[in-house]
């Protein structure tokens, strides 16, 4: 098998320990080594250059070893060079580091002092776990987790380890996972990261991870037995038949834009590691909206990039990523390019061939809305299956052809290129935006605790409050929101592709109409175990196990009009018309499809039905039918705002 990685960083050796950086433009490069506080600097090593890097050897670097870099050339932002020998600068290679990072001033002025602010990165060693497949279905349940709101109001998980990727594999985290059938868990960023600069003056942190420092350095808040309680969390939850995916930013960095701080790429080489206008080297691009973009097409940055999915692989057994904002690993000077070097290079390599990939398949360059566009090897997040879905429940006009389309794995937007089969991972919510509580329950986004006048965040949500906005003690309308959820969930679960859940929606989990929560590290995001609807959890988990049920659920090819795999009903049992598609106020409608129940092993036909009025709709099928989990019996009039499941007898 080849190496793991790249010989890059700090590898130990025979010899010694060899550390290594990449930097075109530095005039020198110094290894900066500290004592086991990581406070004081007992030796500071100039780096020798080659044709490939920058590296040096020493005994005196063992395991354990703290480090870090300064980097030496010209200061001259203008021209796109932020060489500064007093900023310590964290090795990009770098798996381990022995402190968060921390915003203060010293880390945006020339001249001033990090070694005492900055984390310092740790000499490590691992070895490779057992090469498995991953554990992951093309039509199955992924669960998305920010780990500290998921575990640290859980009352069984003990307080040693309540926010951390070891609670992840705590018994009642699982059974609670089991319950609710997921196949993987999607987790967000738990690599090294920094607050945006203006959250501190606020009094707010960032709770999401979305602001990177290190590719590769766990983040010691979220995972402070490093690579080792990463390995073993994904090895628990595979032994109970979870997968591990992980959700890495590659598109930016939190060293922001030109008034940002220097913590790493930007001190060893900004004109490499980053993008900039061509006839402007001093001007970042922006396709990310965070103030600069990671020059993914650039050898040194692909080789990172490529290591960085090596190092999780071979070290903690994930079984794949989620990639944020993922049109810019594949962006170069003449924009997005499906078929660029670096996504080509991850197919390719031995170790990352058959790990699930999912991509954002947006950014806000130009051309960045890619949907669709990605190579086969790629699952893509839906956001025009997420939008239709809800524009249905919410009862826009001329939207039961877009349900349709929907449900049938979005055809119109996989099958380009050729393809026969959904690439779609479809969702109703996702971490950024309303939860699907909140959803059903507000009408317009309520940002304002995040201190930006509530200007902060998608406007346009396509939601509704069932009558009042927020939260409210009215029966009825908590009664009809129920409903709303429940019927949203079921529309989720019988859709073709991937489908995902952000943790807690199983339950009703509220944000109190925050759409943009990242810096709410608090009980705004935090999980409420002892709040969630014991209700909706059944109905989850009776949902899971009906897609499981059914063959026609595992399937991704899309439905054939030849096979007559499904059928499109009226209330009245024949098959719709186009006046029917076309009605502005929609039509309840069946869907009925051909498919082998695992249960009994016979071929039987599944009905589902939707109503989105607010009427009970009379409706026929054809043939005798046997409700599935519900009390509705005959089909013959359809409950209001709902989504009911029959089988034929």
């Amino acid at each position: 098998m080849p190496p793991t990685v790249s010989p890059s960083g700090a590898v130990p050796t025979a010899n010694g320990t060899a550390f290594s950086v990449y930097s075109r433009h530095a005039s020198q490069i110094d290894l900066c080594l500290f004592d086991a506080t990581g406070n004081i600097e007992t030796a500071r090593l100039p780096m020798q250059r080659t044709e490939k890097d920058i590296h040096v050897v020493t005994t005196d670097a063992p395991i354990g070893t703290r480090y870090g870099f300064r980097a030496h050339g010209v200061y001259a932002p203008d021209h796109g060079l932020w060489f500064d020998p007093s900023k310590l600068l964290l090795d990009p290679y770098a798996t381990q580091i022995d402190r968060p990072f921390t915003q203060e001033p010293a880390l945006f002025a020339f001249g001033a002092e990090t070694a005492h602010i900055v984390p310092k990165a740790i000499v490590s060693q691992y070895q490779p776990v057992k090469r498995l497949p991953p554990l992951f279905s093309p039509t199955g349940l992924i669960y998305e987790v920010a780990v500290r709101p998921f575990t640290i109001l859980h009352p069984d998980v003990p307080d040693s380890i309540k926010g951390t990727v070891a609670a992840l594999a705590h018994p009642a985290i699982i059974a609670h996972l089991k319950t609710i059938g997921v196949d993987a868990i999607e987790l967000m960023p738990i690599t090294a990261w920094i607050d945006e600069r203006h959250l501190p003056p606020l009094g707010l942190t960032n709770g999401w991870g979305y602001n990177p420092v290190g590719f590769m350095a766990l983040d010691p808040r979220l995972c402070p037995g490093g690579v080792e309680e990463l390995r073993d969390t994904v090895a628990t939850l595979r032994e109970a038949g979870i997968g591990v995916i992980l959700d890495l930013v590659f598109n930016h960095t939190g060293e922001s834009d030109r008034f940002g701080t220097t913590l790493s790429l930007r001190g060893l080489d900004n004109l490499s590691y980053y993008r900039h206008l061509p006839d402007d080297p001093g001007t970042l691009v922006n396709d990310t909206g965070t103030g600069n973009t990671v020059a993914c097409d650039h050898p040194q940055v692909r080789q990172l990039v490529i290591d960085t999915l090596r190092h999780f692989v071979a070290h903690a057994g994930v079984d794949g990523f989620r990639f944020d904002l993922a049109p810019i690993l594949a962006r170069t000077a003449a924009g997005f390019d499906a078929a660029s070097e670096t996504l080509a290079a991850i197919h390719a390599d031995p170790l990352l061939h058959d790990r699930i990939m999912i991509a954002e398949p947006w950014d806000i360059g130009p051309g960045g809305y890619q949907l669709g566009n990605f190579p086969e090897n790629f699952f893509e997040w839906n956001d025009r299956a997420r939008d239709d879905l809800r524009r249905y429940w919410r009862g826009d006009a001329c939207t039961t052809g877009t349900l349709a389309d929907a449900l049938a794995g979005s055809s119109a937007i996989f099958s380009r290129h050729n393809r026969t089969a959904t690439r779609s991972v479809n969702f109703l919510a996702a971490h950024d935006g309303f939860t699907l509580h909140d959803l059903v329950s507000h009408e317009t986004k309520h940002n304002e605790a995040n201190g930006e006048d509530n200007r902060d965040g998608h406007n346009e949500n396509y939601s509704w409050n069932n009558g009042q906005e927020g939260e409210t003690d009215d029966a009825a309308i908590l009664a009809a929101r129920i409903d709303d959820v429940k019927a949203l969930l079921s529309t989720l679960f019988v859709t073709r592709g991937t489908i995902m859940l952000t943790a807690g929606d199983e339950g009703g989990r509220s944000q109190r109409g925050n759409n943009n929560a990242y810096c709410q590290d608090n009980d705004i995001t935090f999980v409420d175990w002892a709040g969630l609807s014991p209700d909706l959890i059944d109905h989850t988990a009776f949902l899971s196990a009906l897609r499981r049920r059914f063959d026609v659920f595992q399937e991704t090819a899309f439905f054939s009009p030849h096979t007559k795999d499904v059928e499109w009903l009226s209330p009245t049992g024949l098959p719709m018309t186009l006046e029917d598609w076309q009605r502005p106020e929609g039509t309840p409608l069946a869907m009925v499809l051909k498919t082998n129940d695992r249960e009994t092993g016979e071929d039987v036909r599944l009905a589902i039905l939707f109503n989105r009025t607010r009427e009970v709709v009379p409706f026929q099928l054809p043939g005798a039918w046997q409700p599935l989990g519900t009390d509705f019996g005959n089909p013959a009039f359809l409950p209001a705002r709902s989504v009911v499941f029959y089988l034929q007898t």
